[in-house]
Parts: C-alpha cells; structure tokens; sequence
C-alpha cells in the first residue's frame, strides 16, 4: 500500500505540474491533477476487462509454448 500511495503522489505531481507549467493556472494545473487520476482510472478498468477478453479468446494464451529440453 506505501507504494501505491507513494505513486499517487509522484502522480498528482507530476499531473498538477504539467497543467501548471502549460496554463500559469494553479487552479487549472489543480483540476487537471484530480481529473486526470480518476479518468485514468476509469479508462485503465476498461482496458483490463477488454485484455482479458482477448486473453480469453485467443488459444495461444491458455496454452502457451513451452520450448521441450
């Protein structure tokens, strides 16, 4: 959890920072700073469900190659 926690931060850093040095804007590089992290979070659960459909689908995922020695 302490990792976690210490990337949200590098995160909202990072996020608050770019909008701040784009816009001059505190409240701008702020809204872009809470914003960001939660649509991320949102498009990242949909990028899970639709890998692991394509993991499901696809026969060489259960059944990877394994080289005979």
């Amino acid at each position: 959890m302490t990792k976690t926690m210490s990337f949200a931060a590098v995160h909202f850093t990072v996020a608050f920072s770019v909008g701040y040095l784009m816009t001059g804007s505190l409240v701008v590089g702020g809204t872009i700073a809470l914003v960001e992290p939660a649509v991320n979070t949102v498009a990242y659960y949909f990028h899970e469900q639709i890998w692991n459909r394509k993991q499901k689908a696809s026969p060489e995922a259960s059944h990877p190659f394994v080289p005979q020695t």
